[in-house]
């Protein structure tokens, strides 16, 4: 019951309205109580017929009256104050959740399905919501009405209070018997929701892929495969949960009928009145209905605790190891040098070994070679996304590890192959890297980006709305904006990776010249860029299998004839 500790460890910081909720529900059942005693005297005031007592009876009507309405009340007071606790802790657990994942390493973000950590932030939390409200508002209530129910009927009479006592465990043992048996069904239901979840959000997010390749009738496939597990999994849980409802109401039941039978044995010897054993079959019936509800319950309460367990996994992955201590690059030149740097992503397959690399400020660095040979591993390294695991990378001859991440990361200007946009105003996704930028300084980055031109074409020209991810926008478009942002912020480095291979032909040429301007006197790397760009660099590194196999610049290399050449010839050579 670990995930219940910490759900009330979180709700700590409520315990006021908390406290609140537990005096509500102790004044509701209380005064609810009250009514049966009234109403046994009321029946005890109709002797026969010609011999009611109205007076008294009018009287006893006018309090049930009072006790109900002020029942009511507290009821509705308890409500509010359990919503209040149930509400603010489910915020403070989303944010909390979404916080964790902002800052845990990409390598965490990498290997996990980004649908499931978007099932958890949503479906999980909502579940938790759901448990916390139903379990509290009919927990409370529930506890004290059978506290409360046994104290008055053992104020009216002890031997039959104590066979209600003695029956009672059959009630919880048979609960407690199912609860067990059914929370690993819900624990794998809650896996298999995020499961699904990330699924579809693959599925749904790369349609295009899916009809262009004829996937449909095998993503169909795969689909129905995990929901088929799912309901397999949901209808053994939902069974085993179902089945405590009846089996408590049938215990009480018994209850129910060991009372009725005492009380009349009771009546037929004198010891209780018959408006008493009115009052005692009502108790018995109260004493016995928290139960039932409770039962019915558990289905919320375990698929809640099944949920928070994977919230909490997540609250649990270790965080970025904090920089707050380092110093704060504020600018730099531009010179990097890589010492002997080593990385793999799994200890078993090496990637980058003992690779070294010195650019000089202003430089501009290309980095060419097959597909997996580490280019764009590199680049994560320079921005430490990822740490190296041996060696040193320097910014400005500083250890790039003892700057902050977000300082390094301010001096690089990127532009990668896959653009990103959010959900909001052309003029917003320009100034994502400045949100202080005025609007000439957009627009001149528009101009300078040459996305200006169709920008003014759209219907609402810079407050044109994006939907997410650009959905609405061509992918030539996105990436010109993607440009534009870089244009703004004006780094001192540059990191182009296929920054132009959306555009066309002609636009290219006019970025390129865009570039050629935001490169002067910057250092900026160059990741298997168009032809142009590598035969102006003036140095490129040919790497493969990790390392680099050649330097130099595009005539040194064509001239060596070795894996470059090859690959120029290959690949390029029809270009030229």
């Amino acid at each position: 019951m670990k995930p219940l500790r910490r759900i009330l460890h979180w709700m700590k910081p409520y315990w006021l309205p908390l406290l609140g909720a537990l005096l509500f529900a102790v004044g509701s059942v209380v005064l609810t109580l009250l009514g049966p005693v009234f109403i046994g005297k009321g029946v005890d005031a109709i002797i026969g017929p010609g011999q009611v007592d109205f007076s008294r009876l009018g009287r006893i009507v006018l309090l049930l009256a009072a006790l109900f309405l002020f029942s009511s009340l507290c009821q509705y007071a308890m409500t509010l104050c359990t919503n209040h606790v149930t509400y603010h802790t489910v915020h403070d657990l989303r944010t909390a959740v979404f916080n964790r994942l902002e800052h845990v390493p990409l390598t965490t973000i990498d290997t996990h399905a980004h649908g499931d950590f978007i099932a958890r932030i949503v479906g999980d939390i909502e579940q938790v919501s759901d448990g916390l409200l139903q379990g509290f508002s009919q927990l409370f209530t529930g506890v004290v009405t059978i506290v409360g129910t046994l104290g008055f009927m053992f104020s009216v009479n002890v031997p039959i209070a104590l066979i209600v006592v003695l029956v009672t465990p059959l009630s919880l043992l048979f609960a407690s018997f199912v609860a067990r048996r059914s929370h690993h069904m819900f624990a794998e239901q809650s896996a298999l929701r995020g499961e699904i979840g990330a699924y579809v959000e693959e599925m749904v997010g790369n349609q295009k892929i899916v009809k262009a390749f004829g996937y449909e009738q095998r993503a169909q496939t795969d689909f129905e495969a995990i929901n088929a597990r799912l309901y397999t999994c949901g209808v053994k849980a939902q069974f085993y949960s179902s089945i405590t409802n009846p089996g408590t109401r049938f215990v009480n039941n018994i209850v129910y009928a060991c009372v009725g039978l005492a009380g009349a044995l009771s009546a037929m010897r004198g010891s209780l009145t018959i408006g008493q054993i009115s009052c005692f079959l009502t108790y018995a019936n109260q004493y016995t209905k928290p139960f039932n509800e409770i039962s019915g319950v558990i289905t919320e309460l375990q698929t809640a605790l099944a949920s928070a367990a994977r919230i909490f996994a997540v609250l649990d992955m270790p965080e970025e190891p904090s920089d707050a201590q380092a110093d704060v690059l504020t600018r730099c030149d531009g010179a990097v040098d890589a010492t002997d740097v080593c990385f793999s992503y799994r200890p078993d397959a090496p990637l980058i070994e003992h690779f070294d690399l010195h650019v000089q400020p202003g430089q501009r660095i290309a980095i060419v070679g097959p597909t997996g040979c580490g280019k764009t591993t590199l680049i994560n390294l320079l921005m430490r996304f990822y740490d190296v695991q041996q060696g040193r990378i320097e910014v400005d001859h500083t250890d790039i590890q003892s700057v902050t991440r977000s300082s390094l990361r301010r001096q690089y200007g990127m532009v990668l192959q896959d653009s990103w946009l959010f959900a909001g105003t052309i003029r917003d996704n320009i100034a994502y890297g400045r949100p202080d930028a005025s609007e000439q300084d957009v627009i001149a980055a528009a101009k300078a980006a040459y996305a200006h031109g169709f920008i003014q074409r759209l219907p609402q020209g810079y407050d044109t709305v994006i939907l997410d991810d650009g959905g609405n926008l061509s992918q030539g478009q996105k990436q010109l904006l993607c440009i534009a942002r870089i244009m703004l912020t004006q780094p001192p480095m540059l990191i182009l990776d296929e920054a132009t291979s959306s555009i066309d032909t002609r636009t290219e040429l006019l970025v390129q010249q865009a570039f050629d301007r935001m490169m002067q006197g910057r250092t900026s790397f160059i990741v298997a860029h168009r032809l142009s760009t590598i035969r102006e660099a003036d140095t490129i590194l040919v790497m493969q299998n990790g390392r680099v196999v050649e330097r130099g610049n595009h005539d040194q290399l064509l001239r060596q004839n070795g894996f470059y050449a090859h690959l120029y010839n290959s690949q390029f050579a029809h270009s030229s």
